[in-house]
């Protein structure tokens, strides 16, 4: 509960990993306030009181700042916690993007040189109705189609979101209000699309609504012109509407594979990207850790001599052998990569690691092995800049050079950043 009777007001200073601005109370103290932005002066209340921080709900604001909008969506006026930006105009979300994966490289990483290694935010052109994927709770008294609260377990009914893409909104219109009297209870629906090829993935299977198309075994999703069949759970970027526009100039050389003559996704310029940072030669061996459903393998494959890719999910590794069929260079070992990697059975050094983990990030063993391996290239690809620049500490004192950090917006209105790293021996 939010204290009205001891309101304050404060500063707002510097955005911060999470989505809120960080301001100071009187004693000195920092305290998080969500929906405002550095340099605002707002009256907040507080709602969580710690020997060294605070969190705050805002009150009212008696300062506003240049890039401040009108949030579109009434669900995020309500309080859902699905985005956190929706109030900062698109250009100021970048720059508050790449300004938190400075400061965590700064503070976390120890690297004093982060804001001349730190690129421009990649951003998209239309910044809205992008995800190809959602998760709903499902509301046990009336079987509404929710998400929750910002900071609460709390369901909010969605009747449209403004960051899924659209056939994900007409799915959602059709199921609204119908789960309630299946005669099973139903916690979750997950709705995935495939924006490149028209694919549909609803989960769990809805046989008592048969208008509804689900239950399917996988759907299909295209990068970069290769095709990756996907099973729930496998992961894969959210990301993938493409938009008609020009190549970014961030890239050392021309890409090394034909472009989509439909546009890019944010998720092809992630792809383009570490094709870039590897720098392949037609003789390499590149190890693919994290690698999923073999995206970045399979993407890299035509372009070096061998590919092997590490995955510990056994769906992931199905999916991936399946979509390397007829590539006679890749091979996927399935285990842990902290595992794996330190045993992994090479006939020759590799010339570069791509590393894409969850947001936990490498663990040390993984990180270890590395060093030992000692390839000439890392690329990181990361989704939390927090565990991006622990784990660049640990390469950096290993000997390592931090060339640059690109950051890309993967999740407009969101706080979330992807980066890819790259390192040289």
């Amino acid at each position: 509960m939010v204290s009205t009777e001891n309101d304050t007001v404060v500063e707002l200073i510097e955005p911060v990993f999470g989505g809120d601005s960080l301001g100071r109370l009187d004693d000195g103290r920092v305290v998080f306030v969500p929906r405002t932005l550095p340099g605002e002066r707002a009256r907040i209340g507080l709602r969580e009181v710690r020997k060294d921080y605070a969190r705050g709900e805002l009150l009212a604001l008696e300062r506003t700042v240049e890039g401040r909008v009108e949030p579109p969506c009434p669900s995020y006026r309500a309080g859902c916690g699905g985005c956190s930006w929706q109030h900062a105009r698109y250009d100021l979300q970048l720059r508050l993007k790449r300004d938190i994966v400075v400061d965590q490289l700064r503070r976390i990483g120890h690297i004093d040189d982060a804001d001349a290694l730190v690129r421009p935010t990649l951003g998209m052109l239309d910044p809205w109705h992008y995800r190809n994927q959602a998760r709903f709770n499902v509301g046990r008294r009336f079987g509404e189609l929710c998400f929750t609260y910002r900071g609460s377990h709390r369901l909010l009914r969605i009747d449209h979101c403004y960051i899924v893409q659209p056939p994900i909104n007409e799915l959602l219109g059709r199921l609204q209000g119908r789960l309630v009297d299946l005669g099973r209870r139903l916690h979750q629906v997950t709705i995935r699309v495939g924006a490149n090829t028209g694919d549909l993935l609803l989960t769990p299977a809805l046989p008592e609504l048969p208008d509804i198309p689900s239950g399917q075994p996988f759907l299909a999703e295209e990068l970069l012109g290769r095709r990756f069949r996907l099973r729930e759970p496998s992961f894969f970027q959210v990301n993938t509407r493409r938009e008609l526009r020009p190549l970014p100039p961030v890239f050392g050389a021309p890409p090394p594979v034909p472009l989509p003559t439909n546009g890019l996704s944010m998720a092809d310029l992630l792809a383009l990207l570490v094709l870039d940072r590897v720098e392949p030669q037609p003789d390499d061996l590149v190890v693919d850790a994290y690698s999923g459903v073999g995206t970045f393998a399979l993407l890299l494959a035509p372009l070096v001599g061998e590919v092997v890719g590490i995955e510990e999910a056994r769906v992931a590794v199905g999916d991936a052998v399946h979509n390397a069929e007829g590539v006679a260079n890749v091979r996927f070992e399935r285990g842990k990569t902290e595992h794996v990697l330190p045993n992994l059975a090479l006939h020759r050094p590799p010339s570069a690691v791509v590393l894409d983990p969850a947001r936990a990030g490498a663990a040390p063993a993984v990180l270890e092995a590395l060093l030992a391996l000692r390839p000439p290239r890392v690329v990181y690809v990361s989704c939390d800049p927090s565990t991006l620049a622990r784990d660049l500490r640990l390469l950096l004192a290993g000997g390592y050079t931090l060339a640059d950090v690109q950051p890309l917006d993967m999740f407009p209105q969101t706080y979330h950043v992807e980066s890819v790293a790259t390192l040289t021996a």
